[in-house]
């Protein structure tokens, strides 16, 4: 499954699993992800699972790249790595003033707002990776027909529980920070708690998720 295990750095190597980003691909992440989780290796400092690539950061003072190298070369993989994803369904609201790119997307995507939204609601999808802030999933693979270009200026914030598009992915933005995804609604949900020093991420890699639409009095009102 692993195409090639490289350098990064001095005290880091990288899983090269493929070019492709596909399901496929990053469920075969995810499975050595959790592998090497459940192994418990004392000299692993911290494991990134990306789309395609899985980055294990080591200690030096206690093994060197090629004895790591050999561990992960001769790791076994089955499918109970999998068996513990979730699927998790995510209230959203796409009424103003939450929707912010809405109308721009219907110009951007030549379809009107509700098939937009119908096209979105219907589709299921997977978590490839979390990341870039803390916690943010990165879903895919939306409907082809809503794959949107980033914003061409980013914005300097975007509200906590935004839902972005863009490309073949869609996301939540967990904390309110910069972003040029399209926005076309909000969750009241709590994706990221960072009071839990254990499993803080709702949506963990492989994890399905569905989105459920909602009424801006139910997303004001929402516990």
């Amino acid at each position: 499954m692993i195409k090639n295990i490289l350098n990064l750095g001095d005290a880091a190597l990288y899983c090269d699993f493929g070019q492709d980003v596909n399901k496929k691909i990053n469920s075969n992440v995810i499975k050595y992800y959790k592998k090497i989780q459940k192994l418990n290796i004392k000299s692993i400092n911290n494991i990134t699972p990306s789309y395609n690539k899985l980055i294990i950061s080591f200690d030096l003072n206690q093994i060197n790249f090629s004895e790591l190298k050999d561990i992960i070369e001769n790791i076994h993989i089955d499918n109970e790595e999998s068996s513990s994803t979730k699927k998790i369904e995510i209230p959203v609201c796409c009424d103003e003033p939450y929707s912010l790119d809405l109308s721009e997307l219907e110009k951007k995507l030549n379809l009107e707002k509700e098939k937009i939204l119908d096209k979105f609601f219907k589709n299921e999808y997977f978590c490839y990776m979390t990341g870039f802030i803390a916690g943010m999933p990165f879903l895919g693979d939306i409907n082809e027909d809503l794959r949107a270009k980033r914003l061409e200026t980013p914005r300097v914030k975007v509200p906590k529980g935004s839902i972005g598009i863009t490309e073949q992915f869609t996301n939540i933005y967990t904390f309110e920070s910069p972003g040029g995804w399209n926005i076309i609604g909000n969750t009241p949900l709590n994706v990221f708690d960072s009071s839990k020093e254990v499993e803080p991420n709702l949506i963990n890699p492989g994890d399905t998720v569905t989105f459920k639409r909602i009424s801006k009095d139910d997303y004001l009102n929402y516990e």
